[in-house]
């Protein structure tokens, strides 16, 4: 089970389409259609081959490389044998322990070709030795490739022949360049030999000689080879460049400029004018072969990072999209939902328009690397949205995120082309969120606003310049009233975005590194040199908070939505989360590898990051989404724990239980607390008011009771039956509960024949409860009971107290001194006062007419007045404190 931080948990990559390993393909008869497996480390990555749709994820128990599969149930490693099953993979046991070179299935044997002069046979289905191929020594220096097709092994400079059956080598003459790693072979006795000086040799078994010698011009060197199934005799290479070659005994074509790297995989599909092809570029491409001379066409790619991204931020507030540049020059979008949306908003450009005539691929002015970028929803549909600084250089390029390409404008003072200032580079910028000015910060510490509509100059900050040393970070509050800009020295000034003037100054203690601002909170934290970290309230312009922890340089810094937590990176490969209200932090964990950058998104689900030496953004789930999680402060001796980065394959916790094997259940924080779940009693303590819980239906409506009555009244009357059903006598309420019998009056004979006026009372079993309450210490059954009944049944009650109809004045007087029983407990408040509302609508005049009554409600009025109001000033003082908390200039001292 994977090892989870308490606040954060490995999610996902949107990572590259493959790893240096070739791509391998398969035909899966169940789905009819060709299956492509790409490699992501020790991920095997299904991709339906007509529109690149992930298939399934297996992961690949700890197995880094793989050679090329036998069938659409096995993968051979140099390790072990692996059997796909859907999502599943099952492991054989480790049969060879020679390091593996090549491995090749025949039938239902296994050939294992290791470094030495021998080739291991094992039969697949029992996992045992068949038989071994030893070689001369003097004669066989290395074994390099391996083919099934007539039995062919080939060797450094030397091919020879060998029978299975018969144990017998032919050894054909030498040829001068080296053969490199694959002989495909398109009919039976004739092979196709690459070589690394960029010869394709045909060689025919049947005639012991060379049938054809082609050349490619240029010479490429060769790096894989295939056959066109349409077309005989038709080839297709692929060089160590990013070049391939199709020819037809002779050179007919060649695609120039097919990837950016080696390319490494070539498959020609069966019966179909298609090849897909794949380089260590991170490409996935599917060729076409429909033009006139007979070559081939781009029809339909999938793309990711080709250099390990260097910067990546979430744009627009539903948190679905990130944007990403780096290395590569390029400006891409990932989606956190699905791959399919993935995007690339093209390659930075000097002449984005040349380059779109000769192609990207052959675009020789190419930008150096983004090092950093910044964009806002606002304006999107109007003009770019989006700004982008450069490796070395003061050109500020913008960007378009809604049409997916670059701008055209590179904004540069005319300052810089002077020879003093001509070595100076954009550090910082920033948006603004109406979105139209940017903010650009220089190392010569000049601070520019331009227009990133029409791209015009709009003033500079300061005079001459904004800081004395670099601008390391510059932001703008979310009402386009101040710019807040960060030096190089340690000052943090303040400045009026209207008129570029400046407003105050803040000293810090070291230098500052990187800046971020929470616009809805006001809260602005900065990076320090000296690895530490400070909060500053923008409205009070002082520091509240004071970070320190990290054992190097801090990376990047991320608020929450609601600003209460801050995420800050470190070169010492680790991340932290600090809880800004108390000032602590309460989560630490490292990761193999340092980050470049993160971002948390604007609801909080996920949090992004991007490392070094990798080419994926990577996401984390925030657990505090959908569980508890501790804010406890974390020990000065706590050690962090390290984290793997998160992959795309399932968790162990997240497959189903094999047979025999019980699920696991989820391993709890160490900080929770050992011992029984803690509960709640009924009334935590009489000094505070608690509530019975009940839904507003319930009591809310009492006094609407005859309006609802009158919504709900048929429009037609009721139809009776002929035979009325018998029913049996029940009490009204909730609980099928049956009435008690009535009791026989028996007459003596002797006795007096006058009833008193007791016998003429009707009294439901609420009535009787009241009557038998003796001095408000038993009103505790009569008030559950009537909790318990509904809203008519409620009515009822309280309307059969009256004298009239079966009740009494005794009785009444007894409901009074329920209400004033619960009143003075602060039990079930909203219910009692709901049944006290109805009573005084039902019984207005016998309160009017009745002293003993008047007595009672005037003591009940000032009980109520005083519980209420005492309810009111806590409930409006919580109020007032969760706001003020809730935003986020929070704390001030």
């Amino acid at each position: 089970m994977l090892v989870a931080a308490p606040h954060v948990a490995p999610y996902t990559s949107a990572k590259m389409l493959e790893d240096h390993i070739a791509y391998i393909s398969r035909y899966y008869p169940y789905q009819r259609d060709e299956i492509i497996e790409v490699f992501i480390g020790d991920l095997l990555r299904p991709l339906e081959l007509m529109n690149y749709d992930l298939f399934c994820v297996n992961k690949l128990l700890g197995v880094k490389e793989l050679c090329r599969p036998s069938d659409t149930t096995h993968s051979f490693s140099s390790a072990q044998i692996l059997t796909t099953r859907n999502a599943e993979l099952s492991c054989y046991p480790n049969i060879h322990s020679i390091k593996v070179h090549a491995i090749v299935r025949m039938h239902d044997l296994l050939y294992i070709v290791g470094n030495k002069d021998f080739v291991k046979l094992v039969k697949i289905k029992s996992i045992t030795y068949y038989s071994i191929i030893a070689f001369d020594a003097k004669i066989c220096l290395y074994i390099s490739v391996i083919r099934p097709k007539n039995n062919f092994i080939e060797k450094i400079n030397k091919i020879s022949y060998f029978g299975l059956k018969i144990r017998h080598i032919q050894r054909f003459s030498s040829w001068s360049p080296n053969i490199p790693m694959s002989a495909k072979f398109r009919i039976m006795r004739q092979i196709t030999i690459p070589a690394r000086s960029g010869k394709l040799i045909l060689y025919s078994n049947q005639f012991s000689g060379c049938m054809t010698n082609n050349k490619q011009t240029p010479k490429w060197p060769i790096n894989i080879i295939n056959f066109f199934t349409v077309k005989l005799h038709t080839q297709v290479a692929g060089s160590i460049q990013d070049n391939m070659s199709i020819m037809e005994r002779r050179l007919a074509s060649q695609v120039r400029n097919a990837h950016r790297g080696p390319v490494n995989g070539i498959r020609c599909l069966p019966n179909e004018p298609l090849m897909v092809t794949s380089s260590v570029d991170n490409t996935l491409k599917m060729w076409i072969f429909d033009l006139p001379d007979g070559g081939a066409r781009l029809l339909r790619f999938r793309e990711g990072a080709s250099k390990p991204p260097l910067m990546a931020r979430f744009h627009g507030a539903l948190g679905d999209t990130i944007l990403a540049a780096g290395e590569d020059s390029v400006m891409r979008t990932f989606s956190t939902v699905t791959d399919i949306l993935n995007k690339s908003l093209g390659l930075a450009s000097w002449n984005r328009k040349a380059a779109k005539r000769k192609g990207v691929a052959q675009d020789n002015q190419k930008m150096p690397p983004i090092t950093g970028f910044t964009s806002e929803v606002a304006q999107e549909q109007a003009w770019d949205n989006l700004a982008a600084i450069h490796r070395y250089l003061p050109d500020v390029t913008t960007w378009s995120i809604s049409q997916q390409k670059m701008g055209e404008y590179k904004l540069i003072h005319e300052r810089f082309k002077t020879n003093d200032l001509k070595r100076t580079v954009a550090t910082c910028l920033e948006l603004t969120m109406c979105g139209n000015y940017i903010i650009i910060g220089y190392s010569s510490g000049h601070m520019d606003k331009y227009n990133i509509q029409s791209g015009i100059f709009r003033g500079t900050f300061g005079n001459p310049t904004a800081h004395e040393d670099a601008v390391r970070g510059v932001v703008t509050d979310g009402l386009n009233q101040f710019v807040i800009s960060g030096g190089q020295e340690g000052e943090l000034r303040f400045w009026r975005l209207k008129d570029n003037k400046g407003v105050k100054k803040i000293s810090l203690d070291s230098g500052i590194a990187k800046m971020i601002l929470h616009r809805e909170s006001g809260l602005l934290t900065v990076a320090l040199d000296d690895w530490s970290a400070q909060v500053i309230d923008i409205d009070t312009k002082i520091i509240v908070r004071k970070l320190y922890g990290h054992g190097n340089q801090i990376t990047d810094i991320a608020f929450s939505p609601d600003s209460k937590w801050l995420v800050s990176s470190s070169l010492d490969k680790t991340i932290r989360i600090w809880d800004l209200p108390t000032g602590t932090c309460v989560d630490q964990f490292s990761i193999p590898n340092p980050t470049s950058s993160l971002t948390m998104s604007p609801v909080g689900d996920f949090l992004a990051t991007t490392h070094t030496g990798h080419l994926g953004v990577y996401l984390w789930a925030n657990k505090s989404c959908f569980t508890h999680v501790s804010l406890r402060p974390l020990p000065e001796d706590y050690e962090a724990p390290v984290i793997p980065l998160p992959s795309m394959a399932a968790d162990a916790s997240q497959m189903p239980p094999k047979e025999g094997e019980e699920a696991q259940e989820e391993i709890k924080k160490e900080d929770m607390e050992d011992g029984e779940e803690y509960k709640s009693p009924a009334q935590i303590s009489e000094e505070l008011i608690t509530l019975a819980n009940l839904p507003t239906s319930r009591w809310l409506n009492l006094l609407n009771l005859d309006v609802i009555k009158k919504k709900n009244k048929p429009i037609e009357p009721p139809k009776v039956n002929k035979a009325a059903p018998f029913f049996i006598p029940t009490v009204p309420g909730l609980e099928f509960k049956l009435a008690e019998p009535e009791e026989e009056i028996k007459q003596n004979e002797g006795g007096s024949k006058i009833r008193t006026v007791s016998s003429f009372e009707m009294l439901s079993r609420f009535g009787k409860l009241l009557k038998a309450a003796e001095a408000g210490v038993d009103y505790e059954p009569a008030l559950k009971l009537l909790i318990s009944m509904g809203p008519a049944a409620v009515e009822v009650e309280i309307r059969g107290l009256d004298p009239d109809i079966g009740g009494s004045d005794d009785v009444m007087i007894r409901f009074l001194e329920m209400i004033k029983y619960a009143f003075q407990t602060k039990c079930n408040f909203e219910v009692a006062q709901g049944y006290l509302g109805l009573f005084l609508k039902l019984h207005a005049d016998f309160v009017k007419e009745n002293d003993e009554a008047k007595q009672v409600c005037e003591k009940l009025a000032i009980i109520q007045g005083e519980t209420w109001h005492k309810l009111r000033n806590t409930m409006n003082q919580t109020l007032t404190l969760l706001s003020y908390f809730k935003n986020a200039a929070l704390i001030n001292y």
